[in-house]
């Protein structure tokens, strides 16, 4: 027992009972190429194993942001490590890479054993829905640095495609159509603001709100990030992707632009796809201006596929039977910048 260690507040018997809790978690995300097993000081996967032809990996990191707060407010756990594995795996994706690995990284106050166990069956839950193993990770004991029953939570992805079959947008062109695929809400992005509309509008995140169909505020705002490899990657293996965005922090504005050239654009219907009821009720209580709504939320969409017109019906079908909900919500023009025609 290093009880010197223990006076000074990291308990060590506690993260020993961290490991063993997650053992049964990281089992769970068993996938070809894993290797090894928790314990080792890095994590390993055989990518000879999966008999890719020049293979290029592309590799993404992010964290939950202030989202956390609503999981501390509500004492629910065990959905935030899926939001932390979507942020990732969802970027890679854009590239048209399969996630192959993640590693997530728990930074606490204090070590409770059964939190930082919902913690990471979260994690372990986004790896399973992302096709990816949980090779590794920390979990950091820091007091003093978080506020008591606080912590943070980021991650890290490395995917594989082929060199001749990376997307990287060269292929878009003028006339190309944009499909987009259904959020689950507000995702992972926004959550200062949100947060701030919260606290000025006299709610609590545990209130049931009649214009959410009388959910509860807090359990809404921490639905999980969709996470969208399988169907996509499906998508891309059937028809001409030519660009993949992530809707994330910035919204349409500044992630669509991203897989552009410079003489493009993109022309957006409102009204193609549904816009949740979340982001009227934001919107409504924040006093946000409608056209700004679009800069910092996801609106509804929460990947956008760029593809010639006439393989949208098919993007779609593909989609569609993964149980996403998918429609053409807008083109590419010769115009640059994004035009949101509204409803």
């Amino acid at each position: 027992m290093a009880k010197s260690y223990e006076n000074a507040g990291v308990n060590l018997e506690a993260g020993y009972e961290v490991v063993r809790r997650i053992k049964q978690h990281v089992a769970s995300t068993k996938r070809k190429g894993m290797m090894g097993g928790i314990g080792s000081f890095g994590g390993m996967f055989d990518l000879g194993s999966l008999g890719v032809k020049d293979p290029v990996l592309v590799s993404g990191t992010d964290g939950v942001g202030t989202k956390l707060k609503i999981a501390f407010a509500l004492d629910k756990h065990d959905t935030v490590g899926i939001d932390a594995v979507a942020m990732c795996v969802n970027d890679v994706l854009a590239q048209g890479a399969e996630p192959l690995v993640f590693l997530d990284y728990v930074a606490v106050g204090h070590n409770e054993p059964a939190k930082v166990e919902a913690i990471v069956s979260g994690v372990a839950e986004g790896c399973r829905q992302a096709g990816c193993a949980l090779v590794g990770g920390e979990t950091a004991e820091m007091p003093g640095m978080y506020e008591n029953g606080e912590y943070d939570i980021a991650g890290f992805t490395t995917g594989v495609v082929e060199k001749g079959k990376l997307i990287d947008a060269s292929k878009v062109s003028v006339g190309d159509v944009l499909v987009g695929i259904a959020s689950s809400g507000v995702h992972s992005n926004g959550f200062s603001l949100v947060r701030k509309i919260v606290q000025t509008s006299g709610h609590a995140y545990t209130d049931r709100v009649e214009e959410l169909d009388g959910q509860v505020l807090g359990e809404v705002l921490l639905t999980p990030t969709r996470i969208y490899v399988k169907q996509v990657l499906e998508v891309i293996r059937q028809c001409d992707v030519h660009a993949v965005a992530h809707i994330t922090g910035g919204g349409f504005d500044e992630n669509i632009p991203r897989v552009l050239k410079e003489d493009q654009g993109i022309r957006i219907e409102e009204g193609s796809w549904e816009i949740l009821p979340v982001f009227r009720l934001l919107e409504k209580w924040g006093g946000v201006p409608h056209r700004e709504m679009f800069n910092i939320f996801n609106m509804g969409i929460g990947m956008v596929l760029v593809l010639p017109a006439e393989q949208a019906p098919r993007a779609i079908e593909i989609l569609e039977g993964f149980g996403e909900k998918a429609s053409v919500i807008g083109e590419v023009t010769s115009r640059p910048g994004v035009d949101i025609v509204m409803k």
